[in-house]
């Protein structure tokens, strides 16, 4: 039988011959993932023999990931804004980055008696329930065009126990009866409308490392030919169901800071502004109605 120190340098040898980042990470953690060990008990066993089903099983997990298949999608798990989500091959998975999208929202929410929340392209659903686990009361509905990844966020909302407090709407943007029926009275007004939309040119979704390119949806990804179409149809369509003084967030490339913020001033929103990432690069755009 293998040890646990064997089979996880083999795992880290296989990832680093494939030119996996941060391979011996990587191979830890799917060691963690299959044999459920710690990193305490490790390094008082790293001797201690794996039974041969679980040997077998990191062996093939390690092979997945040396295919560039993302981590996540290996062990379903993803941690994003302090809670655990369930990912596959239908949603994007939760980056770090967007955190600073949910932060921004939580500052505008702040003090907001029972706010209603509405997430365009939800996907997995961590923006939305992020902010639900993380205010008192709030109400909220996900919208995406995609059916299965809105079974991911609906299995999301029950493990982080606020599915009472959100809804999912299968819709290409606003074109649902959801939203095309609730007009003028019974139109329901939003405190926020956020999206991290799809944003990538199409001509630049080939140059994206592998496990973005080949494993996250398209759908997810790709922004037609100036990454900029999503931006001008939810800015134009969805102020209509933002109350006065709501606001609107939005997650953007690096670059897309300029383009989004213009859109956001000719549509009448005021207080336009540009937050930056813990990298110091353009990431969310947000104004007010």
């Amino acid at each position: 039988m293998t040890s646990l120190e064997t089979l996880l340098k083999e795992g880290t040898k296989v990832l680093e011959q494939h030119e996996i980042q941060e391979a011996r990470l990587d191979a830890w953690l799917l060691l963690e993932y299959v044999t459920g060990v710690s990193r305490a008990f490790y390094f008082a066993h790293s001797d201690d023999a794996v039974e041969e089903k679980k040997a077998t099983a990191y062996r093939k997990a390690i092979a997945k990931r040396a295919e560039h298949v993302p981590l996540q999608h290996i062990t379903h798990q993803a941690c994003f804004m302090g809670f655990e989500f369930y990912v596959n091959e239908n949603v994007l998975v939760p980056r770090q980055d967007t955190e600073t999208l949910v932060e921004k929202a939580l500052e505008i929410l702040k003090g907001r008696k029972s706010p209603r929340i509405l997430d365009m392209c939800t996907g997995s659903g961590c923006i939305l329930l992020s902010l639900l686990a993380l205010t008192e009361e709030a109400q909220g509905v996900g919208a995406d065009v995609s059916p299965m990844a809105l079974q991911v966020a609906k299995k999301n909302a029950d493990s982080l126990g606020v599915a009472d407090r959100a809804d999912f709407v299968e819709s290409d943007l606003f074109l649902t009866p959801f939203f095309q029926e609730k007009t003028g009275k019974d139109m329901p007004l939003y405190d926020i409308l956020i999206s991290n939309p799809p944003y990538i040119r199409s001509a630049d979704i080939e140059e994206l490392m592998e496990e973005v390119r080949d494993h996250d949806p398209r759908l997810a990804l790709d922004g037609h030919e100036d990454g900029l179409y999503f931006y001008r149809k939810i800015v134009s369509e969805g102020k209509l169901f933002l109350k006065k003084d709501g606001w609107m967030l939005f997650e953007i490339g690096y670059d897309q800071g300029g383009d989004v913020s213009k859109l956001m001033k000719d549509n009448g929103f005021t207080d336009v502004q540009v937050a930056r990432d813990l990298t110091g690069l353009d990431r969310v755009v947000l104004g007010k109605k």
